[in-house]
Parts: structure tokens; C-alpha cells; sequence
């Protein structure tokens, strides 16, 4: 095909009977795409109220069926491991010194970068 052809084909192209598309049509294309609410929940959100509400119906159920002495019996070791590991005194300096230093390091520090970065607004040498 040269280029006296595509003069042609152009306008046989353009005299072709076209239909009108439906009533609505964009409107619908603009609601279906761009104008379409978010969803209420994100996935993580919906995820974290699913593991909330499975382990309300489990505790549910748990006391429902006579299990609630077994889950205090759980919570009362729970507690009694906590108090433990907590009452060592190694353990509180070191989680003493942690959040010292998360403490020193989020006050003093800030949120500077490590490295400056280039502004968009500057040439660089290679261009």
C-alpha cells in the first residue's frame, strides 16, 4: 500500500454509516471507573475485623460449652509467665535501655534523611 491508497482508504474509513452509541453510555463508562465509591473496608481492615470476630465466636462458644474455667485457668498462666519474664531484672534493663533508645533516637534525630536527596528542580552534569 503507497501512500496514494491510504488517501483512499480514509475516506471510504470516514464514509462509513456509523451507529450512534446508547444513551448513557459515557455516563455509565464514568461511573463504573472513575466515579466509583471506594470500597468501605480495605483488605487488611476486613481481614483484621474477620480474625476479630473468629476469635469472639471461639470465646463464645468456648463459654457457651462450660470451657470458662479452662480459659481463666489459661489466662491465669499467661499471666503468671508474664510476671515472671518481667520480674527478671535483665529483662527490664534491657527493655529499660530499648526504649531509651528508640525514645533518643525518635526526639533527637527526627525524620531526616541519611542522605540529602538531589532536587527535581536541579540540572545534573550528564544532561
Amino acid at each position: 500500500m503507497n501512500m496514494n491508497d491510504s488517501d483512499a482508504l480514509e475516506r471510504a474509513i470516514f464514509a462509513l454509516p456509523l451507529e450512534e452509541p446508547p444513551a448513557g453510555l459515557r455516563s455509565s463508562i464514568l461511573l463504573a471507573t472513575a466515579y466509583r465509591p471506594r470500597p468501605a473496608f480495605s483488605v487488611v481492615e476486613l481481614a483484621i475485623l474477620g480474625a476479630l470476630g473468629a476469635i469472639g465466636v471461639w470465646l463464645f462458644v468456648l463459654l457457651a460449652l462450660g470451657g470458662g474455667m479452662l480459659f481463666v485457668q489459661t489466662l491465669q498462666t499467661i499471666g503468671e509467665v508474664l510476671s515472671r519474664a518481667l520480674s527478671n531484672t535483665a529483662t527490664l534493663a534491657w527493655l529499660a535501655a530499648g526504649g531509651a533508645t528508640a525514645l533518643w533516637l525518635s526526639l533527637f534525630t527526627g525524620s531526616q534523611p541519611l542522605v540529602a536527596a538531589p532536587h527535581r528542580s536541579e540540572r545534573r552534569a550528564s544532561r
